[in-house]
């Protein structure tokens, strides 16, 4: 009895953790959205770095390129920080990933005051590389979660991306502000944003306990994430998952990428406004993932749920392009959270549930992979597009891609047959949550 409460008290203790380190995760690259548009693609920003009287689409296209450079450097890193999680355990590699986060996030603010752009792909780059935290945060959760109660346990760290979106944008519009405070500038948030990756850094050290009881002899090869997307892609029991995940990824990083840079191009936004907006954007999304997915997740099964909410976000997205005044955006957003907050948790809680738990580690770190893989060529094209055509070309991308992936989900998948009929390996383990048709 004693030895079940003690760990009881592990396992809250490790969901509160991981809670911080998502949240943490999720500020930093809040605090992207309203600066980052302001240095590279507002002429009318104080924070413009490019000589007045330029072409603003050379912007755009530094502006992806920037941004591509995180995933990028993640893909490459984050299923060696996965395997390295299942050799030595979450704990030891989340301190290490968080440490990274933390210089990276000083290394972007010296960067921003000294104008220094090959300095911000240096932080961005660092950053990508230690920051497959969020892969090792979900393997951790695994380890301490039953498979049926995983999609709500997935669900915290969908609470924390929302309130890391209410704050992340918040304190990025508010800390770069200087009618607030004089020596508010840019470069401020960023400092901020880096003692709290200190500070969850310690946390892990000193009060997290290791999750991982059954550690696995593995042989770390460099290079690997092209050949484990080859491998997400080749699992015939996961791969339309995977497909599924791709593409929703691609679509919705079409969005994230540009939608600050519309809201400057369409609305006339400050980086104020554009962190205010993507609060009350994160009010929404910490509701979703908070009450509803739990309502949601209590009645329908994980399959049906990505089903609906995938076309519920697809649509969601054209809507935020019909508006004519800002104000009218926030009418689209409750329903806009609500299903990228489904079908975030779900898409994830399926791949779990496809896993022993030996593989957990491995299994995300796929996906991480595919994530980041799909994250890292929209930043790049929205650029291009944005420059070439208009800044709301990519929002308008966005929504076709999340269809597409709503309709392979859709067309190729099913729930589990009764357990009479024959089953994949993985579903004969009790462990699969759907198959191929």
């Amino acid at each position: 009895m004693l030895q079940g409460r003690k760990e009881s008290d592990g396992s809250r203790r490790t969901l509160s953790i991981i809670f911080f380190t998502v949240f943490v995760d999720m500020l930093g690259f809040g605090i992207l959205i309203p600066v980052i548009p302001q240095v590279l693609a507002n002429p009318a920003s104080p924070f413009y770095i490019f000589p007045p009287g330029g072409d603003v689409g050379y912007g755009y296209i530094i502006l992806g390129f920037l941004i591509a450079a995180y995933p990028l450097a993640q893909f490459m890193a984050a299923p060696i920080l996965g395997q390295l999680s299942d050799k030595h355990g979450r704990r030891r590699l989340l301190a290490l990933s968080l440490a990274g986060t933390a210089i990276s996030y000083v290394i972007f603010a010296f960067a921003i005051v000294t104008r220094n752009i090959p300095l911000m792909f240096a932080a961005r780059i660092l950053d990508g590389v230690t920051g497959g935290n969020i892969s090792i945060a979900q393997a951790a959760i695994a380890d301490v979660t039953a498979p049926k109660d995983r999609a709500k346990s997935f669900g915290l760290i969908g609470t924390a991306f929302g309130l890391g979106f209410i704050l992340g944008p918040f304190i990025g519009g508010e800390l770069s502000n200087p009618a607030i405070l004089p020596w508010f500038d840019a470069a401020t948030p960023f400092f901020f944003a880096a003692v709290l990756a200190a500070l969850n850094t310690a946390s892990v050290l000193l009060w997290m306990p290791e999750t991982l009881v059954h550690r696995k002899a593995i042989d770390i090869r460099v290079g690997q994430a092209l050949r484990n997307v080859g491998k997400a892609f080749s699992l015939k029991s996961t791969r339309t998952l995977f497909l599924t995940i791709f593409l929703f990824t691609a679509g919705f990083t079409f969005f994230t990428t540009f939608f600050g840079v519309y809201l400057i191009h369409q609305f006339g936004f400050t980086q104020s406004m554009i962190g205010e907006f993507f609060a009350f954007v994160g009010i929404w999304v910490a509701f979703t993932q908070s009450v509803l997915i739990r309502k949601v997740a209590s009645r329908y099964s994980m399959h049906t749920i990505l089903r609906a909410s995938l076309f519920g976000v697809g649509i969601m997205l054209a809507a935020f392009l019909l508006p004519n005044i800002w104000w009218e955006l926030l009418f689209i957003v409750p329903f806009f959270a609500f299903f990228n907050g489904l079908a975030q948790a779900n898409s994830i809680g399926l791949v779990s549930a496809s896993a022993l738990p030996s593989e957990q580690g491995q299994m995300l770190g796929l996906s991480a992979s595919v994530q980041a893989l799909a994250q890292s060529i929209p930043p790049i094209l929205s650029g291009y597009l944005a420059a070439s055509i208009t800044p709301e070309a990519p929002v308008a991308v966005a929504s076709v891609i999340v269809i597409v992936s709503a309709v392979v989900f859709w067309m190729s998948c099913k729930p589990c047959p009764p357990k009479s009929e024959p089953l994949p390996p993985l579903a004969a383990r009790g462990m699969e949550p759907f198959i191929e048709e």
